[in-house]
């Protein structure tokens, strides 16, 4: 993965629980793919066909809040999803993206200055995002050196095979 993406945007509000990313009776399905084409779809029936190319997801407060499913970040990524910037997660949605590869950034001002279809450059190793439609500039947080290099690898799976193969 690389450290800075580009991408358009699609912004949802606040509290956007798991259920909601991904609704409880898909959690059946075992294919990455397959959770990513449910992903979002009880609040945009479109979500699938706006990410697949690629789209970093813009949340308000609380963003992920709910259960404490990791099915619900995979469906993002797998639905095409770069990056998500809310102004805050729910811990475990936090952790969770991590762990699967998903960068999550938080940014306490981002609700108020970027809205769906602008193009965004993040840069995950300074926490700067830059909106490219308005060229506007807001920081969001610093993702930790720990923190980059399992985003690096894949996932915290990968990242914890890459280092015991070191051993």
């Amino acid at each position: 993965m690389e450290s800075k993406i580009c991408a358009s945007t699609i912004k949802f509000g606040n509290n956007i629980d798991t259920d909601v990313i991904l609704p409880g009776k898909y959690l059946i399905l075992v294919d990455p793919y397959e959770l990513g084409k449910h992903a979002l779809e009880s609040l945009d029936t479109e979500f699938v066909n706006k990410a697949k190319d690629g789209v970093i997801l813009i949340g308000g407060k609380n963003f992920g809040c709910g259960s404490s499913r990791e099915q619900a970040p995979i469906a993002l990524k797998y639905a095409g999803v770069k990056c998500v910037i809310a102004e805050t997660f729910a811990r475990i949605f936090y952790r969770n993206a991590i762990n699967i590869g998903l960068p999550v950034i938080e940014c306490p001002t981002i609700s108020e200055t970027i809205k769906t279809g602008d193009e965004l450059s993040v840069d995950l190793e300074t926490g700067k995002i830059q909106n490219l439609t308005n060229n506007k500039m807001v920081q969001g947080t610093i993702l930790p050196p720990f923190v980059m290099e399992i985003l690096t690898d894949g996932g915290l799976i990968e990242n914890l095979r890459k280092r015991l193969n070191k051993k």
